[in-house]
C-alpha cells in the first residue's frame, strides 16, 4: 500500500462563469466543490491507476467537514488528525470564454504543537504499514515543518521508499534526510534554496548533488518545458509534445502518483518515467485534477523521448554462451 501525507490540505470551491467583470457583480452559472492539496491529488491518481493507498492529512472546522465528505464521496481513503484551525479554502473562479483559471487562496491553517504530535505518531504506525510513502505539498506553518524531515527519516529507518515533492522552508531539511526519490518543479527548488538553475550545467551539479546526499532517483520538472532526470549518477533529458493545455494544476501530482506507480510495480526506469510525463501531460488537458485514465495517457507514451546525458550506463551483455 502507498501512504500520500498531505500537511496542507485545500477546499476548493469552484465557481464558474462565461467571463467576469472587474469591479461589478458577477453572478456564477454553477458552483461545485473539490478536494485539493498535493498528496491528496496523488491518492485521486493513484486510485485511477488502480493502486490501493491511503491519504493521511490534517482537517478542522466547517471546511475540514466538508473536505471529508467530498473524500468520502471519492472514495479516497483517509486518516485525519482533526485541529482547532479552520482547514484553508480557495475560491477557483472558471471563465469559459476566455479559458482562463484564476484561484484565490485563503489563509494556511495553524496547526498546534500537540496536534503535530498526535499526527506523527499516526504517522509512524502507518509508514510501517505501507511499501511507498510520498510526503507531497507546502507546510503550512512553522509547527509543521519538521513533519516531512522526521516522517523519511522514519522510512529510511523502516526500509520503506520514500517520495518527496515539497517546497519552501523546510526542503532543505528534507533533502538532507535523504529521502528515496524526490520531484521539484525547478522554479520551486530555486525559490525555496535560493539558487539559480538557468542552464544544463547548473541542473545537472544540481542533480548530483542530491545524489551526493543519498537520494537515488530525483526528477526536476519545469512545466511544459524539457526537463531532467537522476538515476544514481546517470543524468537524463526528457522532451514531450506540446499539447492545448486546459488547467495544470495538478499535473506535478499526477507526475508524482506514475512515478509511485512505477516503483509499486518494479517497472524499469525508461518505462515509468515516460508514464509519469504521460500523466502530467494528460492532466493538463483536462479541468478535473488527476483524474487521468489509462486510456488518456497512453496515448501520449510514444511521444515521449528519454535521452542520456553525459555519462552513460554500461550494458553487459550476459547472454549464456555454450
Amino acid at each position: 500500500m502507498i501512504l500520500t501525507v498531505t500537511l496542507n490540505p485545500l477546499l476548493e470551491r469552484r465557481l464558474f462563469f462565461n467571463s467576469i467583470e472587474l469591479g461589478r457583480n458577477n453572478r456564477c452559472l454553477k458552483e461545485t466543490y473539490a478536494a485539493g492539496g498535493k498528496g491528496i491529488n496523488v491518492s485521486r491518481q493513484l486510485n485511477f491507476l488502480g493502486i490501493q493507498n491511503q491519504a493521511l492529512t490534517f482537517l478542522g472546522g466547517n471546511n475540514g467537514k466538508v473536505l471529508r465528505s467530498i473524500l468520502t464521496e471519492e472514495r479516497i481513503n483517509f486518516s485525519v488528525q482533526s485541529t482547532k484551525s479552520e482547514t484553508r479554502l480557495a475560491d477557483v473562479i472558471i471563465e469559459s470564454d476566455l479559458k482562463r483559471i484564476t484561484t484565490f487562496f485563503g489563509e494556511n491553517s495553524h496547526i498546534t504543537f500537540d496536534e503535530v504530535n498526535e499526527f506523527k505518531i499516526k504517522l509512524e504506525k502507518m509508514i510501517q504499514n505501507s511499501s511507498i510513502v510520498v510526503f507531497s505539498g507546502s507546510s503550512p506553518c512553522k509547527e509543521t515543518d519538521d513533519i516531512f524531515p522526521y516522517g523519511i527519516r522514519l522510512a529510511n529507518k523502516y526500509d520503506k521508499i520514500s517520495i518527496l515533492d515539497t517546497y519552501g522552508n523546510h526542503l532543505e531539511d528534507c533533502l538532507n534526510e535523504a529521502p528515496t526519490v524526490v520531484h521539484n518543479n525547478l522554479s520551486e527548488v530555486e525559490d525555496s534554496l535560493s539558487i539559480k538553475l538557468h542552464s544544463e550545467d547548473e541542473i545537472i551539479n544540481y542533480l548530483k548533488s542530491l545524489y551526493s546526499k543519498g537520494i537515488k532517483l530525483s526528477f526536476l520538472t519545469d512545466g511544459a518545458n524539457q526537463f531532467y532526470a537522476a538515476k544514481f549518477d546517470f543524468i537524463y533529458k526528457i522532451s514531450f509534445p506540446n499539447v492545448d493545455v486546459i488547467d495544470s494544476t495538478g499535473s506535478g501530482d499526477a507526475f508524482t502518483a506514475g512515478i509511485a506507480f512505477g516503483l509499486e510495480h518494479s517497472l524499469v526506469f525508461d518505462e515509468f518515467i515516460k508514464i509519469a510525463t504521460a500523466l502530467g501531460i494528460a492532466n493538463a488537458t483536462k479541468l478535473a485534477t488527476c483524474n487521468v485514465t489509462k486510456e488518456e495517457y497512453e496515448k501520449y507514451l510514444p511521444y515521449i523521448h528519454v535521452e542520456s546525458v553525459g555519462k552513460k550506463m554500461k550494458i553487459i551483455d550476459d547472454t549464456p554462451r555454450y
